[in-house]
């Protein structure tokens, strides 16, 4: 129940801090200077973090042997301690531990939540040393920096052109296809995979292109949409000359 989920998240506030802690390469606080003072008299030689238990100093030593006996099933990512694991499974199945305070939008990481916090602030602490432009994302930042260094790291295998962003490259490539927009490239590839989304209301008759189903409806609603100009003249030449002959008489 509430007590289990509240227990997973401390285990994956916990695997969280021990993932910036091997990125910052930082080592702990020291155990004695501690808000709470914990008896923890089993001491990591290599970066001095402090465990009350001997088994957990053990799943620790772990990570500095770089030894990941816990693998994933889905994807086969492998990780050195269970806790990890079981964090990165809930990507799999798409369960969203960390959530916005200000919007209450849910996270599988809390680096993604910590990411999207910045967007509420009026913070920027990515900035460009070539023109002073700021960011709030780093993603955005590395995204800005290829203008300067024109880099274009996306390539075209039909014709060899080279672009910055993959947006770009993906709106190219329509160039080589013969359609000029995606949703129309869409409805073409129907033809090839042999999808038929639209399906006719009044049978079980199904089309790739909704413009096939709307002519087929017409043939259970009789609509006839076309007339022939030409006739419709004809026929009032022959309706007009029998009222003045009928006139005349």
């Amino acid at each position: 129940g509430m007590m289990k989920m509240k227990e997973e998240r401390q285990d994956l506030n916990e695997v969280e801090d021990q993932k910036d802690h091997d990125v910052n390469g930082e080592k702990s606080v020291s155990c004695s200077i501690k808000k709470k003072v914990v008896k923890k008299p089993f001491i990591c030689s290599q970066c001095g973090k402090c465990f009350t238990q001997k088994a957990s100093l053990e799943r620790h030593m772990l990570i500095h042997a770089d030894i990941k006996p816990f693998s994933c099933s889905q994807c086969g990512k492998s990780f050195t301690q269970k806790t990890s694991l079981k964090y990165h499974m809930l990507i799999h199945a798409g369960i969203k531990y960390f959530f916005c305070s200000q919007c209450g939008k849910g996270f599988t990481r809390k680096g993604q939540l910590n990411g999207h916090l910045v967007t509420h602030s009026s913070e920027k602490p990515f900035s460009c040393s070539q023109c002073g432009k700021s960011f709030t994302k780093k993603a955005t930042f590395k995204d800005h920096m290829l203008i300067h260094t024109d880099i274009k790291p996306f390539s075209c295998s039909q014709c060899g052109n080279t672009f910055r962003h993959k947006s770009n490259l993906k709106r190219h490539m329509l160039i080589h296809t013969g359609y000029t927009q995606s949703s129309n490239l869409k409805v073409h590839m129907n033809i090839h995979t042999g999808e038929k989304p639209h399906k006719c209301s009044h049978c079980d008759k199904r089309f790739s292109r909704s413009t096939h189903l709307r002519t087929h409806e017409r043939i259970h609603t009789g609509e006839k949409p076309y007339h022939c100009t030409a006739l419709n003249s004809i026929r009032y030449v022959i309706a007009h000359r029998a009222a003045v002959t009928t006139q005349s008489r």
